[in-house]
């Protein structure tokens, strides 16, 4: 270990460490704006300077590594005179616009400024030509604000493999962007919105559908109903100043009620609907290819992720046939919004107006997609992401923190605890696998100490696998009995990309494999309250688990509104019905 003294106070750190690791040790803030967890550190942004007894410039805290008596100072005159310069400089390029800007209040780079003083542009001079590309359904893009520190080229390249964005130019010339200042619609941009996620700045942001909302919400002509993910309930606190993994869903439904939607429904509901759809697919590709002896469209991909169905269909075409059919739960609310429950109430489906509150920034593409409209039109009139309705609820006047909790509305409110973890990465995986076992064996699926736990597909690694043996397989099904199901599951569009290469190249055969564009599942989606650390993520997780534990139905297949939904409108599973409103298809698109 290396003794270090930060300020004057004493901290043993592993070597190899930076002073940036040593100073969070001793409780020392350095304001960085380019240093990213879990990336080698770029020192480009210079803003973490500090003074090393013994040498004889200032060293970047980020990108200096530590050694045994290393004596650093960070407030010293020197230091606060260059990180000034350096935030001088960036603000004199950099088109604020901050009492407009979203970001307001939440700007990485106000903050910084703010804790250095600088209260005005002291350094007249040039600024860039400002771009705003507007030309995707999900992002915006304003390169008028962008102050070059490459975190969104890091995540678009390291996390997602992308690479849409690129720097370009030499010195104050310098633009972040697609190659030769293109839009984003010119390039295979997934519109995951890690690059929102990431951004210090307000040069990267989800397309905003709050005035629509809004709009929709003033006009009496229309009956506007709301859906909410799963894992807005183990985020949107953190909006409000409560720490990250509060579970906020009776405060979030009350909100929204304030905000006068006719019906607050849950996302959950169709996530235990997804569970029917595809268990029910999953089990009927397994027939095939074991006695029925057809080419095995094996292993069925999950497919509730937008941004990995939209990098699937750029770069792995070959593996769409794989994909499961079965819309998103999003999607699949839309159609049943606008369908049953429009029946059901007796409304003109050409009233509903449906708005989903998403954790991810290509929910808003996905809606907008042409094969997105099997109610007659959009399934899905809106989306909001986690940002967004945080803003929507401070516009509104409303104390979160204080509110009481509110239930979801009937019957499309209703939902298990397999659904609550769809937002984490394997829940998806976990939630089939109860389902489809309960289906095969009338048992359910064993997990330690009896629960129903499936822990080998949990957690933060990047890819994950596991084996169920399947015993006492029953009636249709019998043809499983003492098979060994192999399962994957991978998060982040870098590792999905390993997965399929492994699958193509006939490197790993597997069954069932789960994919989630983000780090973390949609508890990391590009929507989500800023920052987004492994910690954050995990308190998220624990969040979604502690829900679903505290559900009395615990199996998609349990939820008592679906068994309703399928007596009096689907039949069943896979039903003539459900394929029509339910199912879609996707299209390979060559990447620009």
């Amino acid at each position: 270990m290396c003794k270090v003294s930060i300020d004057c106070v004493e901290v043993k750190v592993e070597p190899g460490s930076t002073i940036l690791d040593a100073s969070k040790k001793a409780g020392v803030v350095i304001p960085t704006l380019c240093n990213m967890e879990t990336h080698e550190a770029l020192g480009a942004c210079r803003v973490c300077v500090v003074e090393v007894e013994g040498a004889k410039s200032l060293m970047a805290a980020c990108s200096t590594p530590v050694w045994d008596g290393m004596k650093v100072r960070t407030t010293t005159r020197r230091v606060r005179t260059a990180r000034t310069m350096v935030v001088d400089l960036l603000l004199s390029e950099h088109n604020g616009e901050c009492g407009t800007c979203f970001r307001n209040g939440e700007c990485e780079l106000q903050a910084i400024a703010a804790g250095l003083g600088l209260d005005r542009d002291t350094i007249p001079g040039p600024k860039l030509p400002a771009h705003l590309d507007t030309s995707t359904a999900a992002i915006r893009r304003d390169t008028g604000k962008c102050i070059k520190c490459r975190r969104c080229v890091r995540v678009c390249h390291g996390i997602q493999g992308v690479g849409a964005l690129f720097p370009q130019g030499r010195g104050f010339d310098t633009t972040i962007g697609p190659a030769f200042g293109a839009d984003l619609s010119t390039v295979a941009c997934v519109q995951c919105g890690q690059c929102a996620a990431v951004c210090p700045v307000g040069a990267i942001m989800e397309t905003s559908h709050i005035d629509r909302v809004w709009d929709a919400l003033d006009n009496p002509d229309l009956h506007v109903v709301v859906q909410t993910a799963p894992a807005i309930r183990a985020a949107l606190g953190e909006c409000f100043d409560m720490p990250p993994g509060t579970q906020v869903t009776g405060k979030m439904v009350e909100a929204l009620r304030r905000l006068n939607f006719d019906a607050v429904f849950d996302t959950d509901f169709t996530a235990d609907l997804t569970i029917m759809e595809e268990g029910t697919e999953l089990l009927l590709r397994l027939k095939s290819a074991l006695v029925d002896g057809k080419t095995p469209k094996l292993p069925l991909i999950t497919s509730c992720s937008p941004g990995w169905i939209n990098f699937a269909e750029q770069y792995f075409p070959r593996s769409l046939p794989l994909i499961s059919s079965c819309k998103s739960p999003q999607q699949m609310f839309g159609a049943v919004a606008k369908s049953y429950y429009a029946e059901l109430k007796g409304i003109d489906p050409a009233s509903i107006y449906v708005v989903s509150v998403m954790p991810c920034t290509a929910k808003k593409y996905e809606a907008a997609r042409p094969e997105m409209q099997s109610s007659g039109g959009p399934d899905v009139d809106a989306v909001l992401t986690t940002r967004e309705l945080a803003h929507m609820i401070h516009q509104g006047g409303i104390t979160f923190s204080s509110l009481k909790d509110g239930t979801m509305d009937e019957p499309l409110g209703i939902s298990t605890g397999a659904a609550d973890i769809f937002g984490n990465t394997g829940g998806v995986m976990e939630a089939a696998l109860r389902t489809v076992h309960e289906i095969v064996t009338g048992a359910p699926l064993p997990g330690p100490q009896g629960r129903l736990e499936l822990q080998p597909v949990r957690g933060l690694e990047g890819i994950k696998e596991a084996t169920l043996r399947v015993e006492g397989a029953k009636g249709d099904w019998a043809f499983l009995e003492g098979k060994e199901l192999s399962v994957a599951v991978a998060h982040g569009l870098s590792n999905a990309a390993e997965v399929l290469k492994r699958i193509e190249s006939g490197e790993a055969s597997y069954h069932f494999v789960e994919i989630m564009c983000c780090p973390g599942g949609c508890i990391g989606g590009g929507g989500q309250p800023r920052p987004t650390t492994d910690a954050i993520r995990e308190a998220r997780m624990r969040a979604l688990y502690a829900e679903d534990e505290g559900k009395p139905l615990r199996g998609s297949h349990m939820n008592p509104a679906v068994q309703v939904l399928y007596k009096e409108y689907f039949q069943e599973p896979g039903s003539k019905r459900s394929h029509e409103l339910l199912h879609t298809h996707y299209t390979a698109r060559t990447p620009v």
